[in-house]
């Protein structure tokens, strides 16, 4: 019987949404005309800027994602396709600094709105189950969480950034499962992604969960998922 739910973190406790796809959004929303795979070597670019720089371990949520959006947008500025470049060259440096701003503001908003939903579920899950949350993040997943209102929920934080270890390695769980004195059979990851959540965990033995929202199923989630949820209220119904 699992007694243990194991969480994946962004697009899963913070939001339906991968980082890349709700930046977008933001992008979009400040007035920025750019495409998927326009933006995503900028993220891909500030992901690896946030692992490397230590002083963002300290940094909260809004600090952070300043940092993300500066950096993605410093990429675009240099690295960006012709027509990007033209558009950030054709602005002045007050007008960079507000869409910086808005593009960020907008994506604390809707992180913000995210844990608040989530950390009711949680709150109603920790009286069945030991809760943790195992991410690929910058060394600072505790202070967000406590931002949150959720770090007192869950037991165990393994921040990859701390841990030095990232998602898909499933040397990741297995930290997880020793710092909760867990064994695999009775531990479930629940989170978004089957090739850096479902796939190393069911490798280990863990069920699986694959927070899927709004999205139609694939022949790899019924090899990778146990149970497909489009919400996290889903979880204490699903039947182990």
């Amino acid at each position: 019987m699992v007694s243990v739910l194991l969480f994946d973190f962004g697009g899963t406790l913070d939001g339906p949404l991968h980082w890349l796809d709700r930046f977008l959004s933001e992008y979009r929303t400040s007035g920025v005309d750019i495409s998927r795979d326009e933006l995503d070597p900028a993220f891909d670019f500030a992901t690896r800027a946030g692992y490397r720089a230590r002083p963002v371990q300290r940094f909260g949520l809004e600090e952070l994602v300043r940092f993300l959006v500066g950096n993605q947008f410093e990429f675009l500025a240099r690295g960006g396709t012709e027509t990007i470049r033209a558009a950030i060259a054709s602005l002045d440096s007050r007008a960079r600094h507000r869409i910086v701003e808005q593009i960020a503001a907008g994506f604390v908003r809707t992180t913000r709105s995210g844990l608040e939903a989530s950390r009711s579920v949680l709150g109603a899950l920790r009286r069945s189950f030991r809760l943790g949350v195992v991410s690929n993040f910058y060394g600072n997943l505790d202070r967000i969480l406590e931002e949150a209102g959720m770090k007192g929920t869950v037991e165990v934080i393994v921040d990859s950034s701390r841990v030095g270890i990232f998602k898909p390695d499933p040397r990741i769980f297995q930290f997880a499962l020793r710092e909760l004195g867990a064994n695999p059979s009775d531990t479930a990851m629940i989170g978004d992604s089957l090739d850096k959540d479902c796939a190393p965990a069911r490798s280990l033995g863990l069920r699986t969960v694959w927070y899927h929202p709004g999205r139609s199923a694939s022949a790899r989630s019924d090899t990778l998922a146990d149970f497909r949820i489009a919400s996290l209220g889903e979880i204490g119904s699903l039947r182990w």
